[in-house]
């Protein structure tokens, strides 16, 4: 290819190319297409075939493609996705007459994060009302808060849900990973302009940390880093960092930074449960205008145990093989193009592992199902434990009432009618089991 006649988009993505996983290159770089009749310095416009696209790419890879402009013409340029002639869907920030001076500085916000799109439940609840209370009450409460969990539980959304809405009353932010703050400190750090580097991230009103624990063993970003929350926190300007795990169980970082973080508030996400992951699926649909059937929405959320990230490049998958080969999508049709999404099981199911999920799941204990007690919950929870044993492994009912310490195998028997009548009846229940079933199957 002759590089001269090469676009600087063009250029970008075979950076990208060299950069990204293969398949997701693939599956979505690839069908990027440079629009240079549109794009400015300041502000580059790739066309995209659909709004999945555009929205999967903005999440993942908008602030690696503004670093490769950055890198070539010294410029880092707001990335925008436009699906159609007259629409651009999504954008860093909109540069126009009435956008805010204050724009983001550092990675973009993602727009489609607010706090109207998340989706609350049980695991979440404490979280983002306490990133709503911050989002109020910049500075005042909750400074820093500290939000940790698993990766694709919602973490970032509530990040730049604060940032959003501070963003809309005129206040500067900065949101950035730590693998960034990292380069540029590096970067101000090799060119002689590290005031340059401290006016830019100590005078904020609002300073985004995402994925802190990677400041583990990074002695000198430590150091700067330190010295940033103590002028922000001194001057009342919120702080809000994220973490896969609470602060006192990251390693390699300086004890007076982990006593920082515990200063305001710690929050942490769990996994979500069957009730929150349908909603989230139902709402990602809306958000990408994607219609599937309840049976498929049930479907996705039993396979995916608790990564939303997982879901939305699910609901792409399944969208983008719908539009390509010209299928409507039914639950069969779901189960093909997911088969590969499911790993295959690694080790051979047990009952003890069963029973193990089971006792999870449920809140009961392991040695109770096994035992003569009666109550309620330990019955059901056992006729439970019996079926999917049953289902998922090859013993016997003679096996499996010794096991459980039933009379004889009729007792078995009796318990999976009971269970399989209840699925036949309770929707609900059917996908509670189906959700175990998977779980178990994925250990």
């Amino acid at each position: 290819m002759d590089k001269k006649n090469v676009s600087i988009g063009e250029l970008i993505i075979e950076e990208l190319e060299k950069r990204v996983n293969p398949i997701d290159f693939k599956r979505y770089i690839k069908q990027l297409k440079y629009n240079e009749a549109l794009s400015k310095p300041h502000s580059v416009v790739f066309d995209t075939p659909n709004a999945l696209i555009a929205n999967w790419i903005q999440s993942k890879h908008a602030e690696l493609i503004a670093t490769l402009f950055e890198i070539k013409t010294n410029i880092k340029p707001a990335i925008s996705f436009r699906i159609s002639d007259d629409e651009v869907l999504l954008t860093s920030f909109m540069e126009s007459s009435n956008a805010s001076k204050t724009a983001t500085i550092g990675s973009p916000l993602n727009p489609l994060y607010t706090f109207d799109n998340f989706i609350v439940g049980g695991s979440n609840e404490f979280a983002y009302r306490a990133a709503i209370m911050a989002s109020k009450k910049p500075g005042i409460v909750y400074n820093p808060l500290f939000i940790h969990g698993g990766v694709g539980l919602g973490k970032t959304h509530l990040m730049h849900a604060v940032g959003n809405v501070l963003k809309d009353y005129g206040k500067e932010v900065i949101y950035t990973s730590v693998e960034n703050f990292l380069n540029d400190f590096s970067r101000y750090l090799r060119i002689g302009e590290m005031e340059q580097f401290k006016n830019k991230y100590r005078k904020c009103d609002l300073l985004l940390i995402d994925d802190v624990q990677f400041l583990s063993g990074k002695v000198k970003v430590q150091e700067e880093f330190f010295h940033t929350f103590e002028a922000l926190k001194n001057e009342n300007r919120q702080i809000i960092i994220t973490s896969d795990q609470h602060p006192k169980k990251i390693k390699g970082i300086e004890k007076r930074l982990i006593s920082r973080f515990e200063w305001g508030l710690v929050a942490d996400i769990q996994s979500p449960e069957l009730e929150t992951k349908l909603e989230i699926i139902k709402k990602k649909c809306e958000i990408n205008r994607v219609s599937f059937s309840n049976d498929i929405i049930q479907y996705i959320a039993t396979i995916i145990e608790n990564n939303t990230r997982e879901i939305e490049g699910i609901i792409t998958k399944l969208n983008a093989y719908s539009q390509l080969m010209g299928i409507e999508v039914d639950l069969e049709f779901a189960r093909s193009v997911m088969k590969n999404q499911i790993e295959e099981k690694k080790t051979e199911i047990t009952i003890d592992s069963i029973l193990e999920l089971v006792a999870k799941e449920l809140n009961v204990k392991q040695s109770e199902m096994r035992s003569n007690n009666r109550t309620v919950p330990v019955v059901h929870a056992r006729r439970i434990a019996i079926y999917l044993s049953r289902t998922l492994t090859p013993n016997s009912m003679p096996q499996l009432a010794s096991y459980f310490g039933l009379k004889d195998h009729t007792a078995v028997s009796h318990t999976m009618k009971k269970i399989k009548d209840m699925m036949e009846n309770d929707d609900d229940f059917k996908l509670k089991i189906d959700e175990m079933i998977n779980k178990i199957s994925n250990i």
